[in-house]
């Protein structure tokens, strides 16, 4: 989504420069008309995982090069996602330049978000990230769920900002529904994604036709696994692995569910695509799953201690041709109000504000 924003920034004549981290096959400086991306090396080896030891890096070794970008090109503001380690960086900045800061968090910013994620280097940085929300001139939640979870820990004004989708680029490509359903799973294999869920709700609809498209990697990659070879369901089973984001859009183009039973979740960008590209979708009831289901409208909440909701209501999408396509076209409804060109002009109020404040 920081791409997004960025780029629609630029297509409304404001300059932007990010500062981001640097990977293999990737120009360490790079120029697109208004945008400028300067990369710089902090151990980081994957594309879809920072480990606390990148993140500690990419605060230090961007410090310099930031100060040496400031002194040349004076900025109106910053804006970073994450208060760690961008956050900190930011405020670095801001102290010793004078230059604000909007700091747009996510749910892995805040203490009980994601703990199986975070709880242990929030024992660490905890104490350190007041100040960083404090100072900066304006927060911003990815949803509502996030705000709500975040104003326990810190006594800012949030605003909320939910996270969109170029409606234009990634709309379907094709017609739905195919003769066997595909659903489709897209994130990290670890604990609170649920990965594992999958396999054992769809091995109660056995007796039905349905395939399913696992994309991602992690570290529960191997249980998945031996949970579909456990119950024989392998020919039913696509493992991608970690794949580019266009990749990703191109399985979402021949699948027709997202099914997603995640324990916690703020409000994943693959979530937003889904209802661009009119996915019908089978989550949990949380965070801000919320805000992207309108629950049998254009696809289901289950509760996430409900382990046959789940295939309850895969069941009702899988027997009724009718029921899926209902809620497919209610997704593509519901995603205009995740269209970027919004979330761009809610962003560039608040940098006006902030730059002229």
């Amino acid at each position: 989504m920081a791409e997004d924003i960025n780029r629609g920034m630029c297509s409304r004549g404001h300059e932007v420069t990010v500062l981001t981290s640097r990977m293999k096959g990737l120009p360490g400086d790079l120029k697109e008309g208004n945008l400028r991306v300067m990369r710089v090396s902090c151990l980081r080896r994957q594309p879809f995982r920072a480990t606390f030891l990148s993140m500690a890096a990419y605060l230090l070794v961007g410090l310099v090069p930031a100060l040496r970008l400031l002194h040349t090109w004076r900025p109106d503001l910053i804006h970073v996602h994450f208060a760690v380690p961008a956050g900190a960086l930011a405020w670095m900045l801001q102290r010793l330049t004078n230059i604000p800061y909007v700091l747009t968090t996510h749910l892995g910013d805040v203490p009980g978000g994601v703990p199986e994620k975070t709880s242990h280097w929030f024992r660490l940085v905890y104490p350190f990230t007041h100040r960083i929300w404090r100072e900066a001139r304006q927060v911003v939640a990815v949803s509502a769920f996030t705000r709500q979870l975040a104003l326990v820990h810190y006594t800012v004004s949030i605003r909320v900002i939910l996270n969109g989708v170029d409606l234009h680029n990634i709309k379907p490509s094709r017609k739905k529904v195919d003769q066997i359903p595909r659903i489709i799973f897209a994130g990290r294999f670890i604990e609170q994604k649920n990965p594992v869920q999958i396999v054992r709700s769809l091995a109660e609809l056995d007796g039905l036709a349905w395939q399913c498209v696992m994309v991602g990697d992690g570290p529960l990659l191997e249980k998945v696994e031996q949970e579909i070879n456990a119950r024989g369901l392998k020919e039913r089973f696509t493992l991608t692995g970690w794949i580019p984001p266009q990749e990703v859009l191109a399985w979402f183009d021949r699948s027709d569910i997202l099914f997603m039973p995640s324990l916690s979740e703020g409000l994943p960008v693959v979530g937003v695509q889904a209802l661009a590209k009119g996915l019908a979708i089978v989550v949990s009831r949380i965070g801000g799953f919320l805000d992207i289901v309108d629950d049998q409208e254009n696809g289901f909440l289950v509760d996430s201690t409900d382990p046959t909701g789940f295939s309850s209501a895969l069941r009702k999408l899988l027997v009724s041709r009718n029921a899926l396509q209902k809620c497919q076209r209610a997704s593509l409804a519901k995603a205009k109000q995740f269209d970027i060109n919004r979330v761009v002009a809610q962003y560039e109020s608040i940098f006006k504000d902030v730059a002229h404040g």
